[in-house]
């Protein structure tokens, strides 16, 4: 059997991709994967680093805006889109695969939509409450489209071909207890671990915001444990703290490429509003402070993150109310708190589907016997 995978831009997109994957073939011995991803995109660095072999294809987005350089990137975008039919045809002929599943990214356009038309098995999955502008064409086209809450399917026109089956999250986040996790990590004490990160591309914004909040952190002596990945702004806010000696206590990294052992040590974890992110919170019940990103399509951040607040799991901060300060009391308030935390990871865990790869896995494979 031989499964394609296609996605790109976050690691909101590729991750649940590379969970899917490695159950394929766990489960079908001498199956075969290929990635297929954006050039330029972060997968070309993430999904070898899983061990998948990856081709590209020369894709782009599109700009709301008509602007002269929106215009001009748009255009763009259109001729990049006649270069991809021919580089995903290309692909398609040389690895024949048997099923094609798009996860998300400019990238899935192009190679879901040459495989539909040559009628192979297709499926794509929308982790996000609302779907995005390529779940929305590629919807009309695939076979499946697997949703990750029951509001979602209301969004599409086609109900039949929605199954709502969560978003899929990868093994390692279910490998270690919080005790285990906490050992891993080489936290002694018993003082609380704050998460905090802004998405596999950072923010520049929010990292200024954590670099006050690191500042404050330090000045109260250190009350909690804090891990925070900067992506991007790695380097800019290293020399902003160069003044500050970090303790033991506070890591400052640039990308945390052991999320699941450092999740699951988190008594709280403070973030963006991605899909991907907020199924692995509910996964294995952990309680957030969610910032969403404004600057998505269809602010679908914030339609996440409610769906969490709703359910009394989540507290949600909107971005132009934040300041290092506010983030510090936030947190700080939550960690002090153990009761107020607790209550939250139970509604948090109540609202995961942490047998998500399963539903997606049976769903992928009853295509393959229609």
């Amino acid at each position: 059997m031989k499964v394609l995978f296609t996605c790109g831009g976050t690691a909101g997109h590729i991750n649940p991709a590379v969970a899917l994957a490695r159950m394929v073939q766990e489960r079908n011995a001498g199956s075969q994967v290929l990635f297929v991803g954006a050039k330029g995109g972060m997968e070309e660095r993430l999904v070898p680093k899983e061990g998948f072999p990856l081709e590209t294809v020369t894709i782009s987005s599109f700009w709301r805006s008509l602007s002269p350089s929106g215009i001009r990137h748009n255009l763009k975008t259109l001729r990049n889109l006649s270069v991809s039919k021919k580089e995903a045809a290309r692909i398609l002929d040389d690895f024949q695969p048997d099923l094609v599943v798009g996860t998300g990214g400019y990238a899935s356009y192009p190679v879901v939509h040459e495989a539909a038309r040559r009628g192979i098995p297709t499926a794509v999955h929308e982790s996000n409450a609302v779907p995005g502008l390529t779940t929305q064409r590629l919807a009309k086209v695939a076979d499946r489209v697997m949703v990750g809450y029951e509001e979602s399917r209301a969004s599409y026109s086609d109900p039949d071909k929605v199954v709502v089956t969560g978003t899929p999250v990868r093994g390692g986040f279910f490998k270690y207890t919080k005790e285990e996790a906490r050992a891993a990590l080489g936290i002694t004490d018993d003082r609380p671990l704050l998460l905090s990160y802004w998405g596999s591309l950072g923010a520049d914004v929010m990292n200024g915001y954590m670099t006050d909040f690191i500042r404050q952190e330090i000045q109260a002596g250190c009350p909690f444990h804090h891990i925070h990945g900067a992506g991007r702004n790695f380097a800019e806010m290293s020399q902003a703290l160069k003044d500050v000696p970090l303790p033991e206590a506070v890591q400052l990294r640039e990308y945390i490429y052991d999320m699941p052992t450092v999740m699951a040590a988190a008594d709280l974890v403070l973030c963006r509003g991605g899909a991907s992110t907020l199924s692995e919170l509910t996964a294995i019940g952990k309680p957030a402070v969610i910032v969403p990103s404004p600057n998505v399509t269809n602010n679908h951040q914030e339609k996440n993150a409610n769906v969490l607040a709703k359910q009394g799991g989540a507290v949600v901060l909107l971005e132009p109310v934040c300041s290092g300060q506010t983030l510090y009391k936030t947190a700080s308030d939550l960690l002090a708190n153990p009761a107020r935390r607790g209550e939250m990871a139970q509604a948090m865990a109540e609202v995961g589907i942490p047998e998500a790869a399963e539903k997606i896995y049976e769903t992928l494979m009853g295509l393959l016997k229609v």
